[in-house]
């Protein structure tokens, strides 16, 4: 059977009384005759009725890989977020699912569930002890997290973005938290940046410098508005620029920095020497400046 309704009165005045709903797979008709639904089904469409924060599968399949058409490798790793939208995508290139090890089966219900209103759903392993609490408050979490991220909000940056990053940037490279940079740079680099946008306005960004030799890539001009610091819209940018690292088959981003060396160690990041760069980039690295280098590991 299929759900067609679900109590969210009952449900919410139960959640409100303080106690877990816990709900059963089985659903039944006006008429009193009885369902067994898929537990999947009745997850999905409770959240949606519910129109809750997170959707969480405890499942037999680790995540959705990079690669999810190609066997499991170090090169193929757990794809640790992925936009509603290219999420649609995959689904349209797998095979049909019909088993739950198949990777379109929870990832139908996490498309189903992030279109109609269900920010958030995650798809991670129950073999792996604590996995709840580890993809909930680790940055890079265990599994995979399928997010409706609007097109005009968290994207790719075009050169009509260009003025709005450089009123951005502007006020952190007069006070050298950032290195200055020229609305020609911009222009010229402007398909490297990932923007947050609200209602046309830029109000964080982030730019991803691939060094292909070394299979890694520098986040330069990290930057959000002071008028939504601390509203997470620096990680959001982050995982983005994990996820385009990633896509490109690189192993590993870094940063260099002079003030926010804790920000980046609290997600992952670790304190290289600077001979450890790039050749291509260390040749431009400000010895002056003495900036500090760290680096992630991509898993």
């Amino acid at each position: 059977g299929l759900v067609r309704k679900v109590d969210t009165a009952g449900i919410m005045r139960t959640l409100d009384m303080g106690a877990m709903v816990l709900l059963s797979p089985f659903g039944f008709s006006p008429t009193g005759e009885a369902f067994n639904l898929t537990m999947e089904e009745v997850a999905t469409s409770v959240a949606i009725a519910l129109q809750a924060d997170k959707l969480i599968f405890l499942t037999e399949v680790p995540g959705i890989r990079m690669r999810p058409t190609e066997p499991e490798s170090e090169d193929n790793p757990i794809d640790t977020e992925l936009p509603l939208a290219q999420a649609e995508q995959l689904l349209v290139a797998l095979p049909a699912a019909n088993q739950p090890t198949d990777t379109a089966f929870y990832l139908q219900h996490c498309v189903k569930a992030c279109k109609s209103g269900v920010e958030r759903s995650h798809i991670i392993p129950f073999a792996v002890d604590g996995a709840i609490l580890l993809e909930v408050y680790v940055h890079d979490g265990i599994g995979t997290m399928v997010v409706d991220e609007k097109l005009e909000s968290l994207r790719e940056a075009t050169v009509d973005d260009v003025g709005g990053i450089l009123q951005l940037i502007e006020p952190f490279e007069k006070d050298g938290t950032l290195v200055t940079r020229s609305r020609t740079e911009i222009e010229r680099d402007v398909g490297n940046y990932t923007v947050i946008e609200h209602d046309g306005v830029i109000f964080a960004c982030a730019a991803l410098y691939a060094y292909p030799e070394g299979r890694t890539a520098e986040m330069a001009a990290l930057t959000v508005s002071p008028q939504v610091q601390g509203q997470g819209d620096g990680e959001r940018v982050l995982k983005r620029i994990e996820h385009r690292a990633r896509a490109a088959g690189l192993d590993s981003i870094f940063v260099l920095t002079t003030r926010t060396t804790h920000w980046f160690l609290k997600r992952g990041f670790a304190l290289v020497d600077p001979d450890w760069l790039p050749e291509a980039r260390k040749s431009k690295y400000n010895w002056d400046r003495k900036s500090q280098v760290l680096l992630k590991k991509l898993g």
